[in-house]
């Protein structure tokens, strides 16, 4: 047994590492390069668990036996290459996590749709009686969990990031929902190594595992592995796997055939998301009656396609989530009205010509609501009637109800991060929801 961890990022999931390393009976060093809260410093003192913030101490450090390593710190962060020259083991919360559960685990990663995915098959596996936690990158410390308390059930939400540096992880279920260009500053600009990360989710799975993947992506045509694959498409019927049949949802499954006809969510993204977490639900024997009464009831996660309220015949709706291109392009595809679109943040060199002709369908004015807009209002110039700039949200709201007519949607889906206005998507929605409730 290691001795000595050091747990590097004290946001959830380093925090909740921490204090299930501290149970297990480790020597526990935390340390942040910035500012730790003052709810995780409480929690950490709490369980007796020495940290440090606003930098890092290399002598506390540089001599542990293992480190965690937070997802959002990057590889080339000065401590790691020093770390990594030392050759102490880094691994990630998940990785560490993993090793003190019994639970039947769900993993679900993509560059989109992961959140709410998640959510509807842990909604399926609760309504279905069964004892299960929902955790991951999805606001629920996975370490802090099972610091209290295992589970049977485990369905986690995970980003490339917290697969960087798994060894051992492995779960019954893996999901592959989609890869797109995203997040590629952590990849050397490298959109084959960010594709590698995702696929690590099921690089240590057996023979007995199951990946459900999406096979209408041409990036997980071919994927490796050796776990049974269980495809979901749009395009083509499945004989082993899922499909969409005109507005039906279609799942053959060890000869057995399930049709979904009804869901609470909207948007075509929506029924993929339900395909894949309809077909997990099977593998775990859950009763079809059950998982058609949970996609009727099933709620989305808040800042997802969030309904916010209708004024004066104007709907809006907060998908303050939407990061990048790809999701705005679900969202403004689920739409039924004519839409304000209040788009912009930090863009990662985003390429907005995949959503030309939603916008020519569907948009008549755009809102950019940022510090930097150029790129937004050059791609978008002349494709509809009005582009404006707002440098709050509470102005962006604002405009957005001058330029809106009774029957239109007002949609904040920004396709951008949100760290030049905002402490996070989070903060960006709160304030969204805030100022229309001001109107």
């Amino acid at each position: 047994m290691n001795n000595r961890i050091v747990v590097l990022g004290a946001g959830i999931s380093g925090v909740g590492a921490a204090v299930l390393a501290k149970r297990k009976g480790f020597n526990v060093f935390v340390s942040d390069f910035n500012k730790i809260s003052s709810q995780n410093k409480k929690i950490l003192e709490n369980n007796n668990i020495y940290w440090e913030h606003n930098g890092h101490s290399e002598s506390k450090i540089l001599n542990a036996d293992e480190v965690i390593k937070s997802p959002g710190i990057s590889n080339s962060a000065e401590i790691i290459i020093k770390l990594r020259l030392l050759k102490i083991p880094i691994i990630s919360e998940i990785e560490f996590v993993y090793r003190y559960t019994n639970a039947k685990t769900i993993a679900i990663t993509g560059s989109n749709g992961k959140t709410t995915t998640s959510l509807i098959i842990g909604h399926i596996l609760k309504k279905a009686g069964y004892d299960v936690l929902v955790a991951g990158n999805i606001g629920v410390g996975f370490g802090l969990s099972i610091a209290n308390r295992d589970y049977d059930y485990i369905v986690l939400e995970v980003s490339s990031f917290q697969l960087d540096d798994i060894a051992k992880f492995r779960t019954d279920i893996s999901i592959i929902l989609n890869i797109t260009k995203d997040h590629l500053y952590r990849y050397e600009n490298s959109f084959e190594n960010y594709i590698q990360a995702k696929l690590k989710i099921t690089q240590n799975q057996k023979e007995s595992d199951i990946l459900i993947y999406n096979s209408d992506d041409n990036n997980l045509k071919n994927i490796q592995t050796k776990a049974k694959k269980i495809p979901i498409s749009f395009l083509y019927p499945q004989k082993n796997g899922g499909y969409l049949e005109g507005k039906k949802i279609i799942i053959n499954l060890n000869n057995k055939t399930m049709t979904i006809q009804e869901l609470a969510l909207q948007g075509k993204h929506n029924m993929f998301n339900t395909m894949a977490a309809a077909i997990a639900a099977r593998v775990f024997e859950v009763k079809d009656s059950v998982i058609r009464q949970s996609m009727l009831d099933f709620k989305n996660a808040e800042h997802r396609l969030e309904f916010v309220l209708t004024i004066n015949g104007i709907d809006f709706i907060n998908d303050s989530k939407a990061t990048n291109v790809n999701a705005s392009w679900f969202a403004l595809e689920s739409m039924r009205k004519n839409v304000i679109w209040i788009v912009g943040g930090v863009d990662k060199g985003n390429e907005y010509s995949d959503l030309f002709s939603l916008v020519d369908e569907k948009v008549k004015a755009i809102i950019c609501l940022g510090d930097n807009n150029q790129n937004i209002m050059q791609s978008f110039k002349g494709k509809v009637d009005a582009i404006v700039q707002a440098s709050t949200m509470k102005e962006a709201v604002n405009q957005s109800f001058n330029l809106a007519e009774k029957g239109d949607t007002v949609l904040l889906s920004p396709a951008c991060a949100s760290f030049d206005l905002f402490e996070n998507y989070e903060d960006r929605g709160l304030q969204f929801k805030k100022s229309v409730r001001l109107l």
